[in-house]
């Protein structure tokens, strides 16, 4: 994930990286120089050439990445597309806010195959409880422009998805439902990156509004008699579900498969830790000194990717459903002065929300091979 601008046109008050407690981004520069792209891609590809890499996947982030501006963002994507022709298939996406897409946006990203993702809360009221433009106006109807441009015919390959912050406050069924208007081909829906020191909004031991809000989704998007869209989030509970293994397998924690690259190339861990504590994401490594390799045998990666001796809590470990939720996302675990040793603040949340799903699934199958024999 390479972090191609640090500021965003938006004032999002759910914003992990500009609202919680993390507050490094304001030492970064606001984009990343042309020098920076080319070692950046330089160090791609050295990784990608000596593991012999098949694909590398390169998601252009912010802050709004679109800030960076569009011979920045050409700049990168073709020395990229450069430096690993030969080497490995680079698949190459951007995730923003949908605000500033246009029609020479989209023909740069036709040219060059980068998909685009949006984030989107739902419809006007939804959306507008957080994701405000930086004057206080709503950011719904330039949101929409954009998502209009992506479903044209000749840009509709480029489009890759909506990502939607949960807010309970919200009727599931009509978010999900806006969304679906948006003909997205996938809906990423995200928990408020919130921890037991900072819990999330409505949050209570042993209440489950988190897993009943998705639930009302899911009960939704299952049923239709054809299916919509793929939700990322349900889809992976699911094929947990119908996963088949010995009981004395290890548990997969659930981990981010991204190490974040920043505007001056040092190396971070998931931005979703900056909702932990002030430098939690950090690594004290960058790209100028370091190769990826490096970055990968760093202790803090290793723990992040739930490597080390003890990836998960020990309440986790004999929790029946950890091989269903892999004891949720690593910041949502984070309480002093335990660190990230403890079980998921949406804890409830995740059993409720996995084990309905699995009995749902696996009853549905049963049903199926009994009809079958």
């Amino acid at each position: 994930m390479v972090k191609v601008a640090q500021r965003c046109n938006l004032a999002c008050d759910h914003c992990y990286v500009y609202e919680l407690r993390d507050t490094t981004w304001r030492d970064k520069p606001v984009v990343m120089a042309a020098q920076s792209a080319d070692q950046l891609a330089g160090r791609i590809a050295e990784h990608a050439r000596g593991h012999a890499l098949p694909a590398v996947r390169v998601v252009l982030h912010g802050g709004e990445p679109l800030l960076a501006g569009r011979r920045r963002i050409e700049h990168l994507v073709s020395v990229l597309r450069s430096a690993l022709q030969g080497v490995s298939d680079c698949d190459i996406s951007l995730q923003c806010n949908g605000t500033l897409l246009d029609p020479e946006w989209l023909d740069l990203f036709r040219q060059y195959g980068v998909s685009v993702g949006v984030s989107l809360d739902g419809d006007r009221a939804a959306n507008d409880r957080h994701r405000l433009s930086r004057n206080g106006r709503s950011s719904y109807t330039a949101v929409l422009k954009g998502l209009e441009l992506l479903r044209r015919p000749e840009n509709r390959a480029l489009y890759s998805g909506l990502l939607c912050t949960v807010d309970t406050a919200n009727d599931p069924v009509a978010v999900y439902e806006e969304l679906l208007s948006h003909e997205p081909p996938m809906i990423d829906f995200l928990l408020p990156h919130s921890t037991w020191e900072h819990p999330p909004p409505g949050h209570d031991t042993g209440a489950t509004p988190y897993a009943d809000w998705l639930l009302a989704v899911f009960e939704r998007w299952y049923t239709a008699p054809v299916r919509e869209t793929r939700i990322r989030r349900f889809e992976d509970i699911m094929e947990r579900s119908l996963r088949t293994g010995p009981p004395s397998a290890p548990v997969q924690p659930a981990v981010s498969d991204f190490i974040v690259v920043e505007s001056d190339l040092s190396v971070e861990l998931p931005d979703s830790l900056k909702a932990a504590y002030d430098g939690a994401a950090a690594t004290g490594l960058n790209l100028h000194e370091h190769d990826f390799d490096t970055v990968a045998r760093h202790p803090s990666v290793v723990a992040a990717r739930g490597a080390g001796p003890a990836p998960l809590a020990a309440d986790c470990m004999e929790c029946p459903v950890v091989r269903l939720c892999g004891g949720g996302l690593r910041a949502h675990r984070f309480r002093a002065p335990d660190d990230f040793d403890n079980p998921s603040v949406f804890c409830a949340d995740l059993r409720r929300l996995t084990t309905h799903i699995h009995d749902r699934v696996v009853a549905d199958v049963r049903e199926l091979l009994g009809r079958a024999s």
